[in-house]
């Protein structure tokens, strides 16, 4: 019986996490606004204890900040902020790599990631690239960002990079959709791509200074998108939960 209460609090918790999530990455619930437990309970129909975890999981994700006099504000962010945590995702991924090439993976350790690379293949000698291909490298890309950082074979470092891909803007397909508007958009995956199949070459050859210093770079590829993003109105709208970043200079 215990258990089964145990299970049914963490099951609320998780639906009160993903639906005050969407609130927040919807716009339904907009930067410097405050949150209250018990606004969150009427608003989601749960109990109280599982609201209250679950302010806490996002506070811990970064979407929201704990106020002094009780309960908790949607954060806004900066294009510093953004920066910062692409940043902090790409050294992890970095050392990940790193610590696959110099520990050693299998030719079958890399069948997945290879398999991966043929798909991302077939999407981007599409020219030009339709939308929903572009909506396909998201799914693929992430997945080998994800196969990558379990070659590291190090339960810390997959965690550490999960929680920074996890950070608000972080992810490695965060500013993707974006990329799909520009002029060069097909010329930035093909790059994103040989980025993809060089560190893969050089994990196989066990250099791992060489995978963890085209990772670092292949962040900076979504730092390029971001600023693409904030130059212009239309295609900043494309990049998910907008309205929390800081925009004075979109145009």
């Amino acid at each position: 019986m215990a258990e089964r209460e145990v299970e049914r609090s963490v099951s609320q918790t998780v639906r009160a996490q993903l639906a005050l999530r969407d609130l927040i990455l919807s716009g339904g619930l907009r930067p410097g606004e405050r949150i209250s437990e018990l606004q969150a309970v009427d608003t989601i129909g749960v109990s109280r204890t599982p609201v209250r975890m679950a302010l806490v999981r996002l506070e811990e994700e970064g979407l929201l900040e704990m106020i002094p006099s009780g309960g908790f504000m949607v954060k806004s962010f900066s294009e510093r902020d953004i920066l910062d945590s692409i940043e902090l995702r790409g050294t992890l991924e970095g050392l990940a790599a790193r610590l696959a090439a110099e520990r050693g993976v299998s030719a079958r350790d890399l069948d997945p990631l290879r398999e991966c690379l043929a798909q991302i293949d077939a999407l981007v000698a599409q020219d030009p690239i339709s939308i929903e291909a572009f909506s396909a490298y998201v799914t693929l890309n992430a997945r080998f960002h994800a196969l990558l950082a379990e070659l590291s074979r190090s339960a810390p470092v997959i965690r550490q990079v999960d929680r920074a891909s996890a950070l608000p803007f972080a992810s490695p397909s965060g500013f993707v959709m974006v990329q799909s508007a520009l002029p060069e958009a097909h010329q930035i995956l093909l790059i994103a791509q040989d980025h993809h199949r060089v560190v893969v070459d050089a994990i196989e050859n066990r250099e791992g200074a060489r995978a963890e210093s085209i990772m670092r770079e292949h962040a900076r590829l979504a730092a390029r998108n971001l600023r693409a993003a904030l130059k212009t109105r239309s295609h900043f709208n494309l990049v998910p939960a907008s309205a929390l970043i800081k925009t004075p200079g979109v145009g």
